[in-house]
């Protein structure tokens, strides 16, 4: 009686596992890099290298000379699916993305994927954020706050002060 009851406690076990395994694959994002998809849905670019040579820098042609080739400042983030911050830091950042729509592109890049754009820019603790003004050089930061407010509040002030040079009397 307990040999039957405990093949059924770890068939039930297996069973419910591999279900929640398939539907996290199922739930997957199917965005394509480089493709946004509605404005509504989703306001972050994902980027490859590719798109990154064509869209930010061509550190390949000029790799001694910063040439930023967007028509209004970027923010990227770096990150990967298994980082807790930054999977705390996804929808904030979206959220922020949304709101500057007019005013900043937010691109991302997988750093498990992406590992040569990652070590062009010397990320070496993930989420990292890249602040791209118009004119100047990028700047690098790291990390995110305690809170999710603190962290949206991080996030506008690094895009009003460095991206569009609004200075904020508020410290962060």
């Amino acid at each position: 009686m307990k040999t039957k009851l405990t093949t059924l406690l770890v068939a039930a076990f297996l069973l419910v596992g591999y279900t929640s395994c398939n539907a996290k694959v199922e739930n997957n994002n199917t965005e394509k890099p480089g493709e946004s998809v509605s404005q509504a849905e989703k306001a972050t670019t994902m980027l490859t290298k590719a798109l990154f040579l064509e869209k930010v820098w061509d550190y390949e042609s000029s790799p001694q000379e910063w040439k930023y080739k967007g028509d209004k400042p970027a923010l990227i983030d770096f990150y990967a699916d298994w980082c807790g911050p930054c999977r705390t830091a996804a929808p904030i950042l979206e959220e922020v993305a949304g709101e500057f729509a007019e005013e900043v592109i937010v691109y991302k890049i997988d750093t498990q994927v992406e590992r040569e754009l990652a070590a062009v820019f010397g990320v070496k603790s993930i989420p990292a954020f890249l602040y791209i003004p118009m004119e100047g050089k990028p700047t690098m930061a790291s990390g995110i706050a305690r809170t999710k407010a603190d962290t949206k509040k991080m996030f506008t002030q690094n895009i009003n002060n460095i991206l569009l040079k609004k200075q904020s009397n508020e410290a962060l």
